[in-house]
Formats: C-alpha cells, structure tokens, sequence
C-alpha cells in the first residue's frame, strides 16, 4: 500500500454548496469514514486527503471543504484557484439549497479553471420522507449545464465512495489523455496546455497545490 507521501497525481477538489447541506459530512465519510450529526458550520476552508488507485496508479485526493455562508465567499473564492475538480452539493430536503445551486455553479465557473470537471451532488437521500428536489428535476439541469449528477448520503454512506471515485477516475483520464497527446505532438513540450490540473507525476515530490491553507485568514 502507498505511503502517504506517495503518489501519481494530486489531485485538488472542492465541495461548495450552501451551508447546511452536508459538505462537511461527505469530506469525513470518504476521508476518514465518519460521521457527525452534530457537525458544526465550516468556518472558512478545511481540507483533507485520501489515496485511492487508478489503473494501478495512486491518485492523491486533495478535497478542500468551502464555507457555505455568505460572509465567507471572499475567503473561499481564492481557494477555487487551482482546483480541478468540484462537487456542487444541495440537500435533496431543502428546496432553497438546490435553488442556489445555479448561483453556486455561476461562481465556480468565474473563479475555477474552465475545463473544471463538476458534479452535482444531492445529500441526504436518507431523508427520502422529507424530499422537495425531484431527481428528474436535477438530473435534466445537470444535463442542461453538461456536468454529472448523483444523489448521496452521507449518514448511511449510500454513493459517497462512487460520488468521489468517478470524478477522480474522470479527472484521471482526462489529464492522462492529455499527457499523451502532449506527448505526442511535442515530444519537449512542457505541458502549457494541461492548465487544467496542477500536479507533478513524479512521486515524493510536493506540487505546488499541495500546501495547507493558511489558516490566519480563516480564524
């Protein structure tokens, strides 16, 4: 098994959404396989890590948890910096959250690199009782803006691992097919054109997104 130091790609992701709708609960079940149901606002930017395999490559998942409240957007939008990845989430039981969803993936679009690859994510599916987003409802927007959808919870842990998986995998491939084309029409190039990801495939070696936030600006 990889040691933690060690990997192919990293990979930065960032969970964005409004406050409340579980964010914080997907980063700890995929990272660490827990879950609060006493979780407490993210105040400002968190950010954990998890490893998992790609054709037989490690992939370092950097997953960068945003604040969802208002007065943290200036702080959180500088963290989209560099970001190749996002899950846009909203709670399948709070209609205002999905509504904000279009403001949501508006910023991310303004902050993140364009070639971003995006997921829509609606938690708390164990809330099936309680729902007010249709699925069909998000599934035709998530169509409608070209970005993939998928519905979790992260109380019973029902499509967390598959939620993250794919986009890594999607993430991978793209970023592999590149290197190859890359390579392919210009052997001594230096990859200026893989501006969708910042990463260093070499093992043992720290790329330049692979800092932790600075936490001063958040207190």
């Amino acid at each position: 098994m990889a040691r933690e130091d060690e990997y192919d790609y990293l990979f930065k992701i960032v969970l964005i959404g409004d406050s409340g709708v579980g964010k914080s609960n997907l980063l700890s079940r995929f990272t660490r396989n827990e879950f609060n149901l006493e979780s407490r606002s993210t105040i400002g930017v968190e950010f954990a890590t998890r490893s998992i395999q790609v054709d037989k490559k490690t992939i370092k998942a950097q997953i960068w948890d945003t604040a969802g409240q208002e007065r943290y957007r200036a702080i959180t939008s500088a963290y989209y910096r560099g970001a190749v990845g996002a899950l846009l989430v909203y709670d399948i039981s709070k209609h205002n959250s999905y509504e904000n969803v279009e403001r949501w993936l508006k910023e991310l679009r303004d902050h993140a690199d364009s070639n971003i690859v995006i997921t829509l994510v609606g938690n708390k599916s164990d809330l099936r009782h309680l729902r007010s987003v249709p699925s069909d409802e998000a599934k035709a927007f998530s169509e409608k803006n070209g970005i993939s959808f998928i519905e979790t919870s992260a109380l019973d842990s029902t499509n967390v691992e598959q939620a993250f998986q794919t986009i890594l995998t999607e993430i991978y491939r793209i970023v592999s097919q590149r290197q190859v084309n890359d390579s392919t029409n210009s052997p001594n190039s230096s990859g200026g054109n893989s501006s969708i990801i910042s990463i260093d495939p070499t093992k043992r070696t720290t790329p330049v997104s692979d800092t932790k936030p600075n936490t001063s600006c958040c207190s």
